[in-house]
């Protein structure tokens, strides 16, 4: 039903890819990345320009059509078909969790995707049924190093709200000498953006396990914090 419009889509992004921006793209991912070249400011447009048609559709045939975008793996095609889906949160049931944490395992290839479903989509399902924040600490055990980043790039948003300390917490411990640069960057940034509510029991926590905390968490985590805290934290 909807063919027609998948590829005026692809259309589009190819008439607005750039070589260079296809290069400039690609330094910041270390695995290789399937990519057009389109900046990220046109991709949103294009994404609002086709949402327009289809916002009045069924929640679950948007997310079919999403998923279509999804199956190519170009990186353009998964920001909007993100973006479509989380335009349509006030929607999100119980079931969807299913979706999401699918469309991880399956789609979610690099740390662009990752955070873009999660900082956004599974974020605000978290926030709206925080009954199935155990199902997203279960991801820090997954041999799935998306999976790991997810777990703590789905709190990003809601620990710079003061929410879910105990849970960021817990996802940290879980987390903490995970061997992936990616997975330690995505805690540290979870921490980091806790301390923005909860400066001194993010701080007291990072004290607590520096000694054992891999450099590249640290940084991230103490980023934000006055300049004697961020001392303190770099001791050995």
């Amino acid at each position: 039903m909807y063919e027609d419009l998948i590829s005026e889509i692809r259309a589009e992004l190819a008439r607005n890819a750039n070589e260079k921006t296809k290069e400039t793209s690609a330094r910041f991912f270390k695995e290789y990345i399937n990519c057009y070249g389109v900046k990220a400011a046109t991709v949103l447009k294009i994404a609002d320009k086709y949402f327009k048609l289809i916002k009045n559709e069924q929640k679950q045939t948007i997310f079919s059509l999403s998923e279509e975008l999804l199956e190519s793996d170009m990186l353009e095609e998964s920001a909007i078909a993100f973006e479509c889906v989380y335009r349509m949160r006030e929607y999100y049931e119980p079931e969807d969790f299913e979706i999401f944490e699918g469309w991880i395992g399956k789609y979610v290839n690099n740390w662009a995707k990752c955070d873009t479903l999660c900082n956004h989509s599974v974020a605000f399902f978290i926030e709206s049924y925080p009954q199935y924040l155990p199902r997203v600490k279960e991801w820090t055990w997954s041999e799935n190093r998306w999976f790991r980043r997810a777990a703590a790039v789905t709190l990003v948003l809601p620990a710079r709200n003061g929410k879910f300390l105990d849970d960021v917490l817990e996802i940290a411990d879980s987390l903490l000498m995970d061997e992936d640069d990616l997975v330690r960057k995505g805690y540290g940034w979870m921490l980091k953006e806790a301390g923005k509510a909860h400066q001194q029991e993010i701080f007291e926590y990072i004290m607590k396990n520096k000694k054992v905390m891999p450099r590249t968490s640290l940084r991230y985590a103490i980023e934000k914090f006055p300049q004697d805290m961020r001392k303190k934290a770099m001791e050995k």
